[in-house]
């Protein structure tokens, strides 16, 4: 994502000047002036408001890119931030001025993965249209063939344990067939509040885990390392183990 970012924060004065019209970029405006508004409210260090639609469209069109600015640098994760920057991306992916970064082990790996019979999910806080973009143009070719659905913050935060349980509502899959693979350890633990088998994937520039972190959940530097049939029906049999356990325990009897 080196050169996604930056070529987003680059390019995001342009495509608005270019599409602001558009009834698409029109809501992303009234959303990015909700966060703003918030963050005011909420007296958030550095927050840029956006103008309102009564300012000189020149001021308010400069501060959207402002407000854009402060929350990139601010890596703040909310939908009409990562929606903008979708559309900003497609336009790169087009006249092919940036390709989609992926791990050389990814490609095999999905389709080992899909020859198996398992189904491939992306959940990312980018959006949907940013991901399909993504996989449609990676360095390795078009990944999209791959993959099942694709799902972004609509569907909720990528830390709170209720996105992760409309996620396997909405795929039709329990929570303990799916294996959640992530880097970030809080989305980890919220996958697994929600049930689902979790495996923390650690790439070059990660933070380093703690200790507990990895004795808490298993841990893989590749994909073509990850225990697939392993983390599922290791889990199940400790759960079978707990209730053959829980069977066999004798009542207690009142007196």
């Amino acid at each position: 994502m080196e050169t996604l970012f930056p070529y987003a924060l680059k390019n995001v004065e342009k495509f608005l000047q270019d599409n602001w019209d558009r009834d698409d970029v029109k809501e992303i405006v009234i959303e990015l002036r909700k966060v703003s508004e918030k963050d005011v409210e909420e007296k958030v260090e550095g927050a840029v408001p956006v103008l309102g639609e009564d300012e000189d469209k020149t001021k308010m069109l400069e501060s959207v890119v402002r407000s854009v600015e402060w929350l990139m640098a601010n890596d703040r994760k909310v939908t009409p931030l990562k929606t903008l920057q979708g559309l900003i991306w497609e336009v790169g992916y087009k006249d092919e001025s940036i390709k989609g970064h992926i791990y050389d082990d990814v490609p095999k790996a999905f389709e080992n993965w899909t020859k198996t019979g398992h189904k491939i999910f992306i959940y990312s806080s980018g959006s949907v249209n940013a991901q399909k973009l993504h996989f449609g143009h990676t360095s390795a070719g078009d990944l999209l063939p791959h993959l099942s659905g694709h799902f972004d913050t609509k569907i909720g935060a990528k830390q709170e344990k209720e996105s992760y349980e409309a996620i396997a509502k909405e795929i039709e899959f329990a929570p303990d067939e799916i294996v959640f693979l992530t880097d970030i350890v809080k989305e980890a633990k919220a996958a697994q509040d929600a049930g689902m088998n979790v495996v923390i994937v650690v790439r070059p520039g990660n933070d380093a885990l703690t200790d507990e972190e990895k004795k808490e959940f298993p841990v893989i530097e590749t994909f073509e390392t990850l225990p697939l049939e392993e983390v599922t029906t290791g889990k199940r049999k400790i759960q079978e183990e707990e209730v053959e356990e829980k069977q066999v325990q004798p009542k207690k009897i009142a007196k």
